[in-house]
């Protein structure tokens, strides 16, 4: 068991209450998630565990006290600070930052650092892990920042039209706009990185193109970034015409999370079909996510892991 001692300056009793917050409720949620004993007196603190915990619990403390000068600290901060620190089993996230034309973008945590990195090593990429641990959205920084670089030379989206247990009819419209609300998760991501300005200028001259998955068969897509969202919902035949469409000069990122298959009962799941099959196969990464890597609010990965264990039962 390791002590260690840590005194936060300057002295500011305000500074010092957001910091631990409301009853202690920041303090409590560190001792949690890291997990250690903290006691302290002032702007003394006496962390207690594990050796790499009590590390990254000083480097917290000291982040969080820096953040409490110019704002005051929410939950919110306390928790995304707390997914880059849980990587005391990791390696130093906060060294890789994605800059985009309007957000500069950092891996939190062990398994984002590694999927930016796969995503910037390998030509074919998996993400698969449940909702809200930043697949999509670090897809989409990557496929923005290889565009600004000139390491592609359009960004193409792709996303099977399955609804989520509901039938919708008829959409109206040409076949932009009856794909455009499966795409929603990857226009907002696009929009935060980009503008809107930006965004609409890129689609008119179709560098950001959309590309249904039933329009991809017979196409090459060569110096594409080309991200492939809610791939649980393919079939295997689909993720198999998907994967051969990949030419040269491009990276294709595969995102999805098994637990949300929307496909008909008979039908197996091209994402959990690949996984089995190309597991083992060079030049492609697969990054596997689990409820710990969730970004959202603090109860969504509570709630991931409920139904995990849930269905393990069963």
């Amino acid at each position: 068991m390791d002590v260690r001692q840590c005194t936060l300056e300057p002295n500011d009793a305000r500074r010092l209450a957001a910091l631990c917050g409301h009853q202690d409720a920041h303090l409590k949620l560190i001792e949690q998630r890291l997990p250690v004993t903290i006691r302290n007196r002032g702007n003394q603190f006496e962390i207690e565990g594990q050796a790499e915990a009590t590390r990254a619990c000083v480097r917290l403390l000291d982040q969080l006290y820096r953040e409490t000068r110019d704002n005051e600290l929410s939950d919110d901060a306390v928790h995304l600070h707390l997914q880059q620190a849980s990587a005391f089993e990791t390696t130093d996230s906060s060294a890789l930052v994605i800059q985009t034309p309007k957000l500069k973008i950092k891996a939190r945590g062990k398994n984002q650092l590694g999927y930016i990195h796969a995503v910037q090593s390998h030509d074919v990429n998996f993400g698969i892990g449940p909702a809200g641990t930043g697949k999509t959205w670090l897809a989409v920084a990557c496929a923005v920042d290889a565009l600004r670089r000139d390491q592609v030379e359009r960004i193409v989206l792709v996303r099977p039209a399955v609804e989520a247990g509901e039938r919708l009819g008829f959409l109206p419209g040409d076949l932009a706009q009856k794909i455009d609300p499966y795409l929603r998760p990857l226009y907002d991501a696009l929009y935060e990185m980009l503008g809107f300005d930006k965004v609409t200028k890129l689609l008119e001259r179709q560098v950001i193109e959309i590309a249904p998955l039933a329009y991809m068969r017979g196409r090459t897509l060569n110096h594409s970034f080309i991200i492939l969202d809610e791939s649980q919902n393919t079939t295997r035949e689909q993720m198999k015409m998907f994967l051969t469409r990949l030419g040269f000069g491009s990276t294709a990122v595969i995102t999805g999370d098994p637990s949300q298959i929307d496909l008909p009962r008979k039908s197996d799941s091209g994402l959990t079909h690949a996984v089995r099959v190309l597991e083992s196969v060079e030049g492609i990464s697969m990054t596997h996510f689990n409820y710990k890597d969730v970004v959202r609010h603090p109860l969504v990965g509570r709630i991931v892991d409920a139904y995990d264990q849930a269905s393990d039962d069963h």
